[in-house]
C-alpha cells in the first residue's frame, strides 16, 4: 500500500512559482528535489510532498501535453483550513503572491466556509473550514 503522496505540477516560470508557494505558507522541502528545473515543498501536518516543475522536463517524464488551464481545469486540490480567518488568510496572500482568487471566502450547506483560488500558472486550489459543531448529523 502506498504511504505518501506526491503532486506533480507543471509550471512556466520556476522562481515565481517558488516564490507564490512560499508566501502561501507551504514549507520549502529541502534535498535532491530542488534544482534548476524543479523544486519541493512540503504541505499540511501529513506533510504532502508538492513537486513544481518547468513544463518541458513535466512533458518529457509524462509523455503527454501540459493542459491549457485557461481553458479548463484539470483537477482541484483542497487545503483544510482550521478557522474561517485561515480560509480568509489563504485568500489574501494568494492574491497578494500573485494568484487569482477566482471564489471569495464564503459559507455553504451552513456548515463550510471556503474560498476558491488559482496559482500563477492557473492551477486550482480551495482552502475549506468545516465547523464541525454545524456539521450534520449522520
Amino acid at each position: 500500500m502506498s504511504k505518501d503522496i506526491w503532486i506533480n505540477l507543471p509550471v512556466r516560470d520556476l522562481a515565481r512559482s517558488v516564490a507564490f508557494f512560499n508566501h502561501i505558507g507551504f514549507a520549502s522541502n529541502p534535498g535532491p528535489g530542488n534544482s534548476e528545473n524543479s523544486a519541493s515543498f512540503t504541505i499540511g501536518e501529513k506533510k504532502i510532498v508538492l513537486m513544481l516543475f518547468v513544463q518541458d522536463q513535466f512533458s518529457g517524464f509524462t509523455n503527454h501535453a501540459v493542459s491549457d488551464t485557461s481553458k479548463g481545469s484539470e483537477v482541484l486540490f483542497s487545503l483544510g483550513a482550521d478557522s474561517r480567518e485561515e480560509v480568509d488568510a489563504f485568500a489574501h496572500h494568494a492574491r497578494s503572491a500573485g494568484g487569482t482568487v477566482f471564489a471569495e471566502p464564503g459559507a455553504s450547506n451552513g456548515f463550510m466556509y471556503g474560498c476558491g483560488f488559482s496559482d500563477p500558472d492557473g492551477h486550482r486550489w480551495n482552502a475549506l473550514f468545516m465547523d464541525p459543531a454545524k456539521m450534520p448529523k449522520q
